[in-house]
């Protein structure tokens, strides 16, 4: 007997809710982020190594959590997923903000990694299945303005109250993280999806069940599993950018002693903000989303971009041209993430999407996890070299993303068959 649809009415539609979830998502985000390894090594006193373990200790916990979590968003609610991992990176956060040692840090990964993989594969399932497939792509790319521009005004706050005390901005994100996850339960609806039935949930079997029905769709799709396979190599890479560019910034090369590190990493965080902006409403002005060859071209070509950027940031000799090689990476990068979510999503079936997108997530964390070390522990020596080998990381991205251009067809059926 199939269970009744799960529904839960709210003041806003969907879509609504989705610009209101990414303002406040990524405001708070960028609060954190924009000088939160600039926090750890200044305040906490963390080498390269370190910083890179801090980003492993996450993802071992997105490794070990995401397809149990993705699983449950399946069978039982992906609004209430979202919502208990809304408020577990709002933990974390604090938890990194209060933290006076390397291991207190990593308890708060442990957080922040579990509540990531209760939203990670949950939150775009969602959105598909409320605002319907066919709708899909230009959410997904108004979302990505949406973050753009919140994102600045995190940026500009966590740079403000940087200047007063480091750890103001991760303790004020955190709690702005937890009063989202509150805001969710009132207005985020769920009117698409189906629950399996309550009965069918008191054994394991069922939770197996759905994951290999995800892993069907993934081994009966070969453009799909070329596409889990980027998925690992932007993990691979991904680790020593995102841990050591801004102490490559500062130490390395060196910035103008005028401002305080803090407000020249805000500025460039302000600045790429604008330009990403500005780049994401060019792309969804010209990108037809049922074409598979033009988003995989421009998939290829801004991957392609993100590995000349990280080699020339890497090698630079001075501030102008590492600034100019930051900008062509960040933007790149920021082309990447839209089109890739809309991509993967219109080669998944609804009844195990979230299942799937978890899995990709899988993949990710353990290409950072095999990356990060090692890649950190280079940076023990040279920062320049470590960029460099995350650069050569990438790069076999690239030949998968030329594989599925190659084989792709022009347009893409929307409902595919599992």
């Amino acid at each position: 007997m199939l269970a009744p649809k799960l529904e839960f009415r709210s003041p806003l539609n969907a879509f609504r809710v989705h610009l209101v979830r990414t303002s406040l998502l990524n405001f708070a985000q960028s609060l954190v982020f924009t000088t939160w390894m600039i926090y750890q090594a200044q305040i906490l006193g963390l080498d390269a190594l370190q910083l890179v373990l801090i980003g492993t200790m996450m993802e071992i916990s997105i490794l070990l959590f995401e397809i149990p979590t993705g699983v449950v968003a399946d069978v039982i609610s992906r609004r209430l997923s979202v919502i208990i991992g809304t408020l577990l990176m709002g933990v974390g956060f604090l938890v990194m903000g209060l933290a006076s040692s390397f291991e207190m840090a990593l308890v708060s990964q442990l957080f922040w990694g579990i509540g990531y993989t209760f939203t990670s594969g949950a939150y775009d399932a969602w959105l598909v299945d409320e605002v319907g497939q066919e709708q899909a792509g230009n959410a997904f790319m108004r979302g990505s303005q949406t973050a753009r521009i919140s994102g600045l005004l995190g940026i500009i706050a966590s740079t403000l109250l940087a200047t007063l005390r480091l750890d103001l901005p991760l303790l004020i994100g955190g709690g702005i993280h937890l009063l989202h996850g509150l805001l969710l339960m009132v207005i985020m609806p769920e009117r698409g999806f189906t629950p399996t039935p309550k009965a069918e949930r008191t054994t394991w079997r069922v939770y197996f069940g759905t994951f290999a029905e995800g892993l069907k769709v993934v081994r009966s799709r070969p453009a799909l599993i070329n596409i889990v396979g980027v998925g690992f190599f932007y993990g691979l890479f991904s680790e020593a950018w995102d841990r050591l560019w801004q102490i490559h910034l500062t130490d390395t090369i060196g910035l103008p002693a005028a401002l305080p590190p803090q407000t020249w990493i805000g500025l460039l965080f302000a600045l790429d903000a604008i330009l990403g902006a500005a780049a994401v409403e060019a792309l969804r002005r010209r990108l037809d989303t049922a074409n598979s060859r033009q988003m995989t071209a421009s998939l290829l070509v801004s991957t392609a971009v993100m590995v000349s950027g990280l080699v020339v940031f890497a090698i630079a000799g001075n501030l102008a041209v590492a600034i100019a090689a930051f900008f062509a990476f960040m933007i790149a990068r920021g082309l990447v993430e839209p089109i890739f979510a809309t991509w993967t999503n219109q080669h998944i079936d609804s009844r195990v999407r979230a299942t799937v997108l978890s899995m990709q997530s899988q993949v990710d964390a353990i290409g950072q996890i095999a990356g990060g070390p090692p890649l950190g522990a280079i940076g023990q020596r040279s920062l320049r070299l470590s960029l460099i080998a995350s650069a050569i990381a990438l790069s076999p991205a690239l030949a998968l993303l030329a594989r599925v251009w190659r084989r792709s067809t022009p347009r893409i059926d929307a409902r595919p068959a599992v």
